[in-house]
């Protein structure tokens, strides 16, 4: 009687703690001004360390959250969050990578234009924000929103001014689906390259893409070293099996060195679209069948990284793989420069790259809905695309049911493609409607908007923009 008496103490404690963590946070912050202190009076929170930055105080926190939202009852896991404090007078915005958190100041594109403060949050699942044991099946899109949209519950009462959400690649496809799961929490969002893959089969975009991006001399270079690539399959994998035997790399996940290699290769063409410009061409061989070993191998080492789909390279993005295999889709694209006998598994799918103790079953209906949600629904958001990035092969797109949402590419821009980098008038207004929408815009952007710049000044290292490569398949 005794032990379940405690044990029904216990749990009431935790749903108590996780019912509640926005009153409590009022109430316990009352009394302090101290920035810190008002941060870890919310039932959860903890702090991991405080980083000093000019003008910010930063936080790296970790946060309580259950396992299963539906069943808080059923477990908990530390998130790691990162908090960029500047004042609780100016707006918030919420970003997420769809990723790791990194733990190091950064400064999105809209927290420099808000000139706001910014909370940073870990994706679920990715260590160390991961539950012990790992149950797979709690990890979908709308599992990871409502972690956001606890998160924002309970740090609102501290930042009450308005909020915008954002993130890139795949943070761009985190920030719409909180937006589709919790559509009253946010006052804007800002996703950048976000891809849209409604239809996982149907895949006919991105090989239209490929058709036809940058010009055919800089295509040609491609894809000539991509065929080369295999075309001299057998002394190559020599080569590729003494660097995993140096690096200590196995391949167990994929299955074989060489699954992983042809996955290396074919990965080739659209890594360097993802990732370098146009005027990086010229350091592609101009001429791969006469080009050495070492050069071939340098090329594709270059832009997809033999370590990729080694078991070494691919664990730390188990999660990503899960949710392209279950919920968000995977592109299949075709290779029509290379002849069949030498593709021998062609664009393998998510399920290659999670150990298989590990179940996996697609889910069809998850894209569908969040595209029918958001070309009917969408407020207040804007995506914004880069001209020469594979992954806006298939994008969002805002129907006449949207209000106050946009679409924007930057021009000759990759995967790293933001505000700044789309045309002057494209630019102003999206700078404009982020300042109306976080309820700074000075009156003089009131009355024009073409007159929007960032509220902050740039901070080369607050603002750094470099696009964080990632080698492999993956936004």
């Amino acid at each position: 009687m005794r032990k379940a008496l405690r044990w029904l103490l216990a749990l009431t404690v935790l749903i108590g703690t996780l019912g509640t963590a926005g009153a409590a946070t009022a109430a316990d912050a009352a009394g302090t001004t101290d920035i810190k202190e008002r941060l870890l009076s919310i039932p959860g929170m903890s702090l991991v360390e405080e980083k000093p930055y000019t003008g910010y105080r930063f936080f790296v926190l970790n946060y309580t959250q259950p396992v299963d939202h539906r069943k808080p009852s059923k477990g908990t896991f530390q998130q790691r969050i990162t908090v960029l404090h500047k004042d609780v007078s100016r707006p918030t915005v919420f970003f997420t990578s769809g990723y790791n958190v990194s733990t190091t100041p950064r400064r999105s594109e809209p927290t420099q234009i808000v000139d706001g403060n910014q909370v940073s949050l870990e994706y679920r699942f990715f260590t160390p924000s991961r539950p012990a044991p790992a149950d797979w099946s709690k990890l979908d899109i709308w599992q990871a929103a409502s972690d956001q949209h606890r998160v924002f519950k309970a740090l609102k009462g501290i930042y009450g001014k308005k909020w915008i959400s954002t993130g890139g690649s795949k943070g761009g496809m985190t920030a719409t689906y909180y937006e589709r799961f919790y559509p009253r929490d946010m006052d804007g969002v800002v996703a950048y390259v976000a891809p849209n893959d409604v239809v996982n089969k149907e895949d006919s975009a991105y090989d239209r893409f490929f058709a036809g991006v940058g010009t055919k001399e800089c295509r040609d270079r491609l894809n000539g070293v991509q065929r080369e690539a295999l075309v001299r399959r057998e002394p190559l994998e020599k080569k590729y099996a003494a660097f995993a035997q140096d690096n200590g790399l196995t391949f167990n996940t994929i299955g074989s060195l060489d699954k992983a290699y042809e996955a290396t290769v074919l990965d080739y063409v659209w890594g360097f679209w993802q990732y370098s410009l146009l005027s990086d061409c010229d350091q592609i061989p101009a001429d791969a069948k006469n080009a050495t070993d070492d050069q071939i191998w340098d090329s594709v080492d270059t832009i997809s990284g033999f370590s990729a789909y080694a078991d070494q390279g691919l664990s730390n993005y188990t999660p990503y793989y899960y949710q392209a295999g279950t919920q968000l889709g995977a592109p299949t694209i075709g290779f029509p420069h290379i002849e069949k006998q030498y593709i021998r598994y062609g664009y393998q799918p998510p399920r290659n790259f999670v150990p298989r103790d590990i179940p996996m079953k697609f889910q069809p209906q998850a894209m569908r809905d969040i595209d029918t949600w958001v070309r009917h629904n969408a407020r207040q958001m804007l995506f914004v695309y880069g001209q020469n990035d594979p992954w806006g092969a298939e994008p969002f797109r805002v129907g006449k049911g949207a209000k106050d949402s946009y679409v924007m590419t930057a021009p000759g821009m990759n995967h790293g493609a933001n505000v700044a980098g789309l045309v002057p008038e494209q630019k102003a207004l999206a700078t404009a409607r982020i300042l109306d929408w976080a309820g700074v815009a000075p009156a003089a952007v009131q009355a024009d908007p073409q007159a929007a710049k960032p509220l902050a000044k740039f901070d080369a290292k607050l603002d750094k923009r470099d696009t964080q490569r990632e080698m492999t398949l993956r936004p």
